[in-house]
């Protein structure tokens, strides 16, 4: 059976051949900039599908924007920006950075107590940027 990667690898391999000598000239067009009207689309199309509480289009929606993010990382590797690995990597560590009673020794603690720390490490994350 298939797997997550598998079907993953499917797509990445889809988009690199979109852009690629033989791919299609749309694709190969667009740029940060230009992809952006299209994010704002399918967020809307996948708030209306949540909204409509139609799984069935909402999976469709939250496809097209994977392909958008996956094409928007592939045209950043191209420009030497940053690449898929990087967003993988940064988001993973991320979510592990904002989960210590799940990846450390933190507390469980109230849902409430756990979005204050969220936000508290979040906030930490921030300052760091700017510093």
């Amino acid at each position: 059976m298939p797997t997550d990667a598998h079907h993953f690898s499917l797509l990445l391999h889809t988009v690199r051949s979109l852009l690629g000598p033989d791919g299609c000239p749309w694709d190969q067009k667009q740029s940060t900039l230009s992809l952006k009207k299209y994010f704002r689309e399918e967020f809307a199309e996948i708030i209306t599908a949540i909204d409509n509480n139609d799984p069935e289009n909402l999976c469709e929606e939250l496809g097209d924007m994977l392909f958008l993010v996956i094409l928007m990382a592939e045209i950043n590797k191209k420009n030497g920006t940053f690449t898929l690995q990087d967003i993988l990597r940064n988001i993973n560590e991320k979510m592990i950075r904002r989960h210590p009673h799940v990846f450390a020794d933190g507390e469980k603690g109230t849902e409430e107590e756990l979005e204050k720390q969220w936000r508290a490490i979040k906030s930490q994350e921030k300052e760091k940027k700017t510093n």
